[in-house]
């Protein structure tokens, strides 16, 4: 039996379901492309920038992060910026692009979780209707039929049921993985902004002690 076939006899909940499944496939696809673009070797990176900035160069440090994609060289790359400002100033303005950079990273994340939470109920709503169709048959026949009578419900009921676990299970593991992914680039930028602090305050004090 083709795919087809059997999208037809599940019956109409099976139309949601195949949504849920070419969602959940646009988004991990569109997160893997979006993250990949997003990740650097923060630790190469940082070290780079340090290397500039204990020559004060500042201008070429610049470049670098002009140069590099991702949110962990925006984020330097704001410190930089500001580095002639007070520390005050330096890590509010760093807070405002990392609020700006998350919510990116975490797009369409939502969609993920709601679909592994729907689909498998969208699969038990037609386990219940196709029951429900099943038992009306008996009912309509007073008790006497044949197991083909009964079989229109018990497809429906069992093919959207494994319809449903079929698009949660990829929608929960892949929500899981992006989740994993986006924490580690969170790390990553707070590690690097962090040292980028502590760079440009030992950099300032050695210019005042001079």
């Amino acid at each position: 039996m083709s795919l087809l076939q059997l999208t037809i006899r599940g019956g109409w909940l099976m139309i949601p379901i195949i949504i849920c499944a070419a969602l959940t496939v646009a988004v991990i696809i569109e997160r893997l492309i979006a993250l990949k673009k997003s990740e650097i070797d923060a630790e190469d990176f940082i070290r780079k920038i340090e290397e500039k900035l204990k020559k004060r160069k500042i201008r070429e440090a610049i470049e670098i992060c002009e140069a590099t994609p991702g949110p962990v060289s925006r984020l330097v790359y704001k410190a930089l910026i500001k580095s002639d400002r007070p520390p005050e100033i330096i890590r509010e303005n760093i807070q405002d692009e990392a609020n700006q950079l998350i919510p990116y990273l975490e797009k369409y994340l939502g969609v993920l979780a709601t679909i592994a939470t729907i689909a498998p109920l969208l699969g038990l709503l037609g386990t219940v209707t196709g029951l429900i169709k099943a038992f009306m048959i008996i009912e309509a026949k007073g008790g006497l039929v044949n197991p083909s009578d009964l079989a229109r419900g018990i497809w429906e009921a069992l093919i959207t049921t494994v319809a449903g676990l079929v698009v949660s299970i990829p929608a929960y593991l892949g929500y899981n993985y992006l989740v994993s992914r986006v924490n580690g680039l969170i790390s990553d930028m707070e590690r690097a902004t962090s040292r980028m602090m502590d760079i440009i305050l030992l950099l300032r004090s050695e210019e005042e002690t001079k």
